[in-house]
Parts: structure tokens; sequence; C-alpha cells
């Protein structure tokens, strides 16, 4: 159960990883690192912050995310990008809350086809 929990995290870790370095090359007025460990410290903050710092922010934006159908979400995703820029300061620099926006909906959607078209099959073999 341990052993399957860290190997999830860890293939999080690294699709985060190879998604932020992606958007970085394609979108780089928007995301700035410095390299590729920037990019594995950023992608580690994020898990952290997704583990233990979102749920809450997901519970008392509730009433709003149902308002807005589940999109509110893609601002709490830009707020865990935001607040993981700023514990990692010049290492990893976002342009602002659109840019971090723009950023949390790109990898949502690139985290979904590879989670359903890369892992999923790979998990069933």
């Amino acid at each position: 159960m341990i052993r399957r929990w860290f190997a999830n995290t860890m293939i999080n870790i690294l699709v985060n990883m190879i998604i932020l370095m992606t958007l970085a090359g394609y979108l780089h007025t928007m995301v700035h690192l410095s390299g590729v460990g920037a990019a594995f410290g950023a992608s580690v903050v994020l898990a952290i912050l997704n583990t233990f710092v979102r749920p809450v922010v997901l519970l008392f934006s509730l009433p709003a995310t149902i308002i807005t159908l589940g999109l509110f979400i893609f601002v709490i995703n830009a707020l865990m990008l935001l607040l993981t820029a700023a514990i990692l300061g010049p290492a990893f620099e976002l342009d602002g809350f659109g840019s971090a926006l723009v950023v949390a909906i790109i990898m949502a959607i690139c985290q979904m086809i590879i989670q359903r078209f890369i892992i999923g099959p790979l998990r069933k073999n």
C-alpha cells in the first residue's frame, strides 16, 4: 500500500516536472525555470502543497466551486502554482495570476492526457 502510494507520487512528480519544463520552453514569457533542478523542486513542492494545503482550500471554497460548476478548481490550482513560485523564489517564477491560471489549465489537460493514454494502459499490463 505504501509502495503503491510512493510510486504514484513519484510518477506525478515526474509528470509535473516534464510538463513544467515543456511549458517553460513554450511559454517562456509566462513561466521561468532556472533549470532541471528547479523543475524537480517545483514539482516536489507542488506535490506537498497539493497533498496538505489544497484539500483545505477546496473545503473552504466549496460554495464557489459548486456555483461555478467546478471551474473554480482551476483558480485553486493557479493559487497552488503561485504559492509554489513564492516558496522557490527566483528558481521558479510566474508572471502573474493570469499566467498561473493558463499554466494550471494546460497542466490539468496534459496530466489528464498522460494519465489516460500513457500511465493507465501501462498499469493494465
